[in-house]
């Protein structure tokens, strides 16, 4: 590849990547999947119902993605000698970039579900706090994906302290707190399955249990901004070439996900019920999906910006649907219900399709109305820390617009 190329693919990390705001779209719409099949009971189908159980991968893109755009900014400043992110900016930035629609989403649940006509005032605190997971096992009706928030809310709180951990010293130590966070992940897969199992809190979707996920997009933007920054960059460049030629294959990096979710469409990850998986199934589902998750975001990083790949995902109203994902992830649940009350739809009776359809359409049309209404107005605000005389204050942190929740 002449070198202007290599350039232009890798100096994109530094900017916008039109094709992770498609990936977005599919990770939401898969989450919207999995939840409409199970509610249609196509869970229990022979053949695909594991696979659409599976779909819950969409999460886990959802992870990798923030692990990616959050921390290239921490790599991109001490790539070019810079102070760190300020704390208080980059805390400022999540809060506006994921409360106000949460906040809709939650308070819509609790009013308009009827399984939540006795929520209590605790109920409604832990719910608009995002702290139910560490005080029960189940959350609130039309809510239940916000496991998943609470979770990067708890990911970004600790991502300060991990670059500090990889940066702040002399010496990178990138590769010494990528594999601590690895053996955390597995260490509380074994313990949630075991020791922790009788806690009387959700301890199988805390942060811990998700560290892998996040660690694969610290490691894609590691060797992001590390080829961008050139050979004098600090650390190694065997990895980042590696993951670099990876990703400039969308094919390779696809057809290797779909093999390797097929994989796990089977009962070597667990069930697809709702029932708990054994330590080692919930291992093998926990890595695989780090994998499949990697895989499929490194060509939206490293794919040439003129080959087909990344030329289809640019299409604008697929990047459009990507904006308005956050949105879609968290409504989607509350519409589903209401969807399914209004065509008279029974728990595990089948209509998998029209659920689907009907919930995706919906939450498209209200997320489109929430984005314009509620988050475009929101981040109006998130210049408020900014230093007016700072030529740095606008690149300390990725921009809200462009990031995953």
């Amino acid at each position: 590849m002449p070198l202007e190329e290599s350039r232009a693919v890798v100096a994109r990390a530094r900017g916008t990547l039109p094709a992770l705001d498609s990936m977005r779209a599919v990770a939401s719409i898969a989450v919207l999947a999995t939840h409409a099949s199970f509610w249609g009971g196509a869970y229990a189908r022979e053949g695909y119902g594991t696979a659409l159980a599976r779909l819950d991968i969409g999460v886990a893109i959802f992870f990798v993605l923030s692990g990616f755009l959050l921390s290239r900014a921490w790599f991109e400043q001490h790539a070019h000698r810079a102070p760190a992110p300020r704390t208080n900016v980059y805390f400022w930035h999540r809060l506006l970039r994921i409360y106000p629609m949460y906040a809709v989403a939650a308070v819509a649940a609790l009013v308009l579900l009827p399984g939540n006509d006795d929520a209590s005032l605790l109920t409604w605190a832990q719910t608009l706090t995002l702290t139910n997971i560490y005080a029960d096992t189940q959350l609130p009706d039309g809510l239940t994906q916000m496991w998943s928030l609470a979770t990067e809310v708890a990911f970004y709180l600790v991502l300060p302290l991990l670059m500090w951990l990889v940066l702040g010293r002399r010496r990178e130590r990138l590769t010494l707190v990528l594999t601590g966070m690895l053996v955390a992940n597995i260490g509380w897969l074994v313990a949630s399955a075991t020791v922790l199992s009788d806690t009387g809190a959700n301890v199988t979707v805390w942060l811990p249990g998700y560290l892998s996920w996040f660690g694969v997009g610290i490691a894609i933007a590691a060797a992001a901004v590390r080829l961008e920054a050139g050979p004098d960059a600090a650390g190694s460049v065997r990895v980042a070439d590696t993951l670099q030629r990876m990703g400039r294959s969308p094919g390779t990096c696809w057809v290797a996900a779909l093999a390797l979710f097929a994989i796990v469409s089977t009962p070597i990850a667990g069930p697809a019920s709702l029932s708990s998986p054994a330590a080692g199934e919930a291992i093998v589902k926990n890595v695989a999906y780090a994998v499949i998750a990697g895989l499929v975001i490194l060509p939206g990083v490293f794919a040439l910006p003129s080959g087909a790949y990344i030329k289809t995902l640019s299409w604008a109203p697929l990047r459009h649907l990507g904006r308005i994902s956050y949105g879609i992830f968290c409504v989607h649940l509350v519409i589903l219900e209401l969807v399914a009350r209004w065509r008279d739809m029974e728990l595990f009776a089948g209509r998998t399709l029209e659920l689907f359809t009907l919930t995706l359409v919906i939450s498209i049309a209200v997320s489109e109305v929430l984005y314009r209404v509620v988050e475009r107005p929101a981040l109006r605000w998130k210049n408020v820390f900014d230093r007016p005389s700072s030529s740095t204050s606008a690149s300390s942190t990725p921009s809200p617009a462009n990031t995953s929740s």
